[in-house]
């Protein structure tokens, strides 16, 4: 589980600013010894973005552990992310093009594309060319030589604003799996469940949660302080940590918000109305 989003900003397209956030991480395992339910992991996440014209993006995101039962690899203050983005339009399709330190300890390059088919279909798709990278004990570092990606398909219920989708591919494990998803998404909030198979995991099943964190009316100015946008739970009933995981590109990435601009791309929950406005007075623009 995690406290972690999107940015506030990115619901919005202005002139080039900074946020500067932190959200909290938190990890549970079970381990049923020692009289012990829980191992618990505790990271804070500060991190910023700095947004640039045209739709460039700077973003890095460190680890600061507070709480740690995981052990000697999990108790250091590290650089988790940083990377350099893009977004792109050409035509109905949108492309994000990153490059840099990624998260789950990957570095190297990265395209997601989305393309609306109409306003309740639409088809999406994410590669990436990647090595390891870890500051946990030290500088460990591999080739950049292996290759990750999926290709999906979305159904919007506009009226109920519910949304499904299908995905599958080879994730950063070298596994291959596919999932299925149903979200339910509320003002400020997005629930949903999913099931999926993996050659290495096999059928698994669970449920998400993406709340927005308030104040949801915001002065905007050239440099923001905030909290994380949002909290992220991601639970499933395996406990299993390494089936179809894909890295994160951005520090507050979520599935509520997804990718791309919601100014550019008006499709799906950006046609709902935006969980963060700019408050009357803000000297942003």
């Amino acid at each position: 589980m995690m406290c972690n989003g999107m940015s506030c900003g990115a619901q919005t397209q202005r002139e080039s600013y900074v946020d500067i956030f932190s959200g909290v991480e938190f990890n549970y395992r079970n381990i049923y010894y020692n009289n012990k339910l829980y191992d618990l992991l505790i990271n804070l996440t500060p991190g910023f973005k700095w947004h640039l014209k045209h739709q460039w993006m700077i973003a890095a995101e460190g680890y600061v552990p507070i709480y740690n039962d995981y052990g000697e690899r999990y108790k250091r203050i590290r650089l988790n992310m940083a990377v350099v983005s893009k977004e792109a339009q050409w035509g109905k399709q949108f492309f994000k093009f990153s490059g840099g330190l990624f998260g789950r300890e990957r570095y190297g390059i990265d395209v997601k594309w989305m393309y609306p088919m109409n306003h309740w279909l639409a088809v999406d798709a994410q590669i990436g060319y990647t090595g390891f990278c870890s500051m946990a004990v030290d500088w460990e570092c591999s080739k950049m030589k292996r290759v990750t990606g999926w290709i999906g398909a979305r159904m919007y219920m506009n009226k109920l604003n519910t949304e499904f989708r299908l995905q599958g591919g080879r994730y950063i494990y070298e596994d291959y799996g596919v999932r299925g998803e149903c979200m339910r998404h509320f003002k400020h909030c997005t629930v949903g469940v999913y099931a999926q198979y993996s050659d290495w995991g096999e059928e698994n099943f669970g449920f998400k949660i993406v709340m927005m964190i308030p104040p949801y009316k915001q002065k905007m100015r050239k440099i923001n302080f905030r909290p994380a946008s949002n909290f992220r739970l991601t639970y499933n009933l395996q406990a299993d940590p390494y089936s179809m995981l894909m890295y994160r590109t951005d520090p507050e990435e979520n599935e509520r918000e997804g990718y791309f601009n919601r100014d550019s791309l008006q499709w799906g929950a950006n046609r709902m109305p935006a969980d963060f406005s700019e408050k009357k007075g803000g000297s942003g623009k």
